[in-house]
This record gives C-alpha cells, sequence and structure tokens, in this order.
C-alpha cells in the first residue's frame, strides 16, 4: 500500500522477484524490486556480464491505421516518417510551451502500426494527452496490462540469448535500435537492441503471461556466464553513468529538450508538431541553462535537489546523483547557467548545508574501454 492507502501494482514477475530475495519497494505506482544481492554487485556484474531488469511498469500504446503516421508526427519531436519497419525511434514529446510531456521509444512495427513505449509515472497521462489529438483513421489502443518488458544489458548478452534462440536467433542481424521478433524457449518476443544502461542488450516485449517461463529460462542460462537479476538501483547507477535522462528528475514539464540536451531528438524540418514554434524560438535565442554533468572535487555526493552555487549564490539545481561503482567517483547531472556549462567550469554544490567544490564535465562519465 501507498502513504495514501492506494494498493500498488505489480509486474507478472513480482513473485520470482520474492523469490530471488529483492527488497521491493513502491515506485511509479508499482511494487518493484530496488535490489537483490546490492547495487553495487549488481552494476558491476552489467558492466561486466550482464544484468536482467524487469521493466514491465512501462506503458506501451499502440497506433494503428492509415492516419497514424501523421499522428504520431503531429505530437513527436524526432522524424517519424523516416522510419522504416522494424526501426526504433528515441523521442521527445512536448507542449505548446516546449515543456516535455515525457520521453519516449516509437516501433514501426508495420507500415501503419506503431507502438510507443512510454515511462510508467506517465501512462495515464500520455494517454490521454494523446487521446486528445487523435485523428481520423487511427486506432489507439493501452496495451500496457498485457505487456511485459523485460531488459538484458551488458557485454554477455548476445551470448546468453543465442543459446535460448532456436539456431541461434540471428542476433547479429537486430542492429543498434532495431527490432524483430525472435522465439525464446517457445514464447515469441519482439527483441529490441535497445537499452537504458550505455550496454550492449536486448529489450524483450512479451505476452504477460510469458513472462514467467522467459525470465526463469534466462536466469538459468544466463546465471553460468555470469548474469544476475538487477534492481532499479542498479539501473539508476548505470543510467547516471551515462548521462541519461530520467523523467521526473532530470525532464519534465518545466524544461524543454534543448536545455535539457536532447536537442538531436528536435528534427524542425520533419513538420509541423506540437511545441515546434515554441522550440524555434529558444533555439535561436539560444537556452538560459543547460543540463551538465557534474564531478565532485571535495567529498560528498551531489543528490537530487541540491543546489548548485555560483559565487555562492543558488544558480541552479542536481537532478540526479550518486557514487559511481564504475568510476569510483561522485557524480551528478544538473542544471546550470549557460555561462557554466562548458566542460572545466568551476561550480558549488550545497552538500547538507556547506559548499562543496565540483566541475562540469564531459559526458557520457563511463566509456567503454
Amino acid at each position: 500500500m501507498t502513504e495514501a492507502g492506494e494498493t500498488l501494482l505489480r509486474t507478472p514477475l513480482y513473485d520470482a522477484h520474492l523469490l530471488a530475495g529483492a527488497k521491493m519497494v513502491p515506485f511509479a505506482g508499482y511494487e518493484m524490486p530496488v535490489q537483490y544481492a546490492g547495487v553495487m554487485d549488481e552494476h558491476k556484474a552489467t558492466r561486466s556480464a550482464a544484468g536482467l531488469f524487469d521493466i514491465s511498469h512501462m506503458g506501451e500504446l499502440e497506433a494503428e491505421g492509415p492516419g497514424a503516421e501523421a499522428f504520431l508526427q503531429g505530437l513527436l519531436t524526432n522524424n517519424v516518417k523516416k522510419m522504416e519497419v522494424g526501426q526504433v525511434l528515441y523521442s521527445a514529446m512536448c507542449r505548446e510551451s516546449g515543456g516535455i510531456v515525457d520521453d519516449l521509444t516509437l516501433y514501426r512495427l508495420a507500415p501503419e502500426r506503431f507502438m510507443v513505449v512510454v515511462n510508467a509515472a506517465n501512462i495515464e497521462k500520455d494517454w490521454e494527452w494523446m487521446s486528445a489529438h487523435k485523428s481520423e483513421g487511427v486506432e489507439f489502443r493501452n496495451i500496457s496490462s498485457e505487456t511485459a518488458l523485460i531488459a538484458l544489458q551488458g557485454p554477455a548478452v548476445n551470448k546468453m540469448l543465442a543459446g535460448l534462440i532456436p539456431g541461434g536467433g540471428d542476433l547479429e542481424a537486430i542492429g543498434y535500435y532495431t527490432a524483430a521478433e525472435r522465439e525464446v524457449v517457445g514464447r515469441r518476443v519482439l527483441a529490441s537492441r535497445t537499452g537504458y544502461t550505455g550496454e550492449d542488450g536486448f529489450e524483450l516485449y512479451l505476452a504477460s503471461s510469458d513472462a514467467p517461463a522467459v525470465w526463469d529460462a534466462l536466469l538459468e542460462g544466463g546465471s553460468p556466464l555470469g548474469m544476475v537479476p538487477a534492481g532499479l538501483g542498479t539501473r539508476d547507477t548505470l543510467r547516471t553513468e551515462m548521462k541519461f535522462a530520467l523523467y521526473g528528475n532530470d525532464i519534465d514539464e518545466e524544461t524543454n529538450p534543448i536545455e535539457a540536451g536532447l536537442g538531436w531528438v528536435v528534427k524542425f524540418k520533419a513538420g509541423d508538431f506540437v511545441g515546434r514554434e515554441r522550440l524555434l524560438e529558444i533555439k535561436e535565442r539560444g537556452p538560459a541553462r543547460k543540463l551538465v554533468g557534474i564531478e565532485m572535487v571535495d567529498r560528498g555526493i551531489p543528490r537530487q535537489g541540491a543546489l548548485i552555487l555560483l559565487d555562492g549564490e543558488p544558480s541552479g539545481v542536481v537532478t540526479s546523483g550518486t557514487m559511481s561503482p564504475s568510476l569510483g567517483k561522485a557524480i551528478g547531472i544538473g542544471y546550470v547557467p549557460i555561462s557554466h556549462a562548458e566542460a572545466g567550469s568551476e561550480i558549488e554544490v550545497d552538500i547538507r548545508g556547506k559548499a562543496r567544490a565540483a566541475k562540469v564535465v564531459k559526458t557520457p562519465f563511463y566509456r567503454k574501454r
């Protein structure tokens, strides 16, 4: 139960998490595993071998019909029209103000059929926003409750997954940010070479009823090669090392893609979309602030909400922060004035009431050798 007495939802893998000794916490309306053996061990296993993540709390919406492409192009900042069947696209979806409704991935499953994958906390909001803009010739469905999502991330993932697919599955044919159907232990999955960790890997979309069998098979097949189940805590440290934005922390409706470093997913020439006019103004004028990577010089961890100081005055805020398991350094992400957005800029972070020296650094923080 939540503090307000609201019953938390559970993914199809809830029992598997309990069996594996997971510590469960409320997250985006779900009861989710935050860790199993511990964040440090799970993080290092993902970087060196593989981590197995339940991300079935994410939302899936389907748009189908002759008007589906135009419907999505009118809402998303990236270029939907250029997508081939089997391609995956990362995009922002904005309000007229340029504020980010959500960041999402879009799958073109057929010429006139798309799947939109949205953040768990935004499922209802996104559904309502998109439904309000739905055009003629589009059938729009929320398939979140019937869809499970399992992520395998790490350098050993190809070998692990190939061992569970008849004939090896020809996984090399699935390129980065593309997806194709495969069969894993007799269950059909949509295997997408995408992820949120900075490692190679796959995200597997499948029927909720098939999730426990596939999860168990992946763990059994992957454990001898170093795979471990990993929780939300590990997912957070991995994505922070890559400076991947988390909705609700680093981006929200009060931020825009230009200042958040997501200008590369805003394709002004693709056509009109909600927020285009405002984003074009921001781009031409230049943003007043920028989301940057921060590395501590003094002791202390720059936690979410900590103030960033310039000449002793609050001038920004840390949106995400952690002690990097890969680097052994305290790192963070935060918004600073554009005058201090270049790598090497000296700043301070207010940690428990004390100004601690820090600096702006190039990202990603972690780079594979």
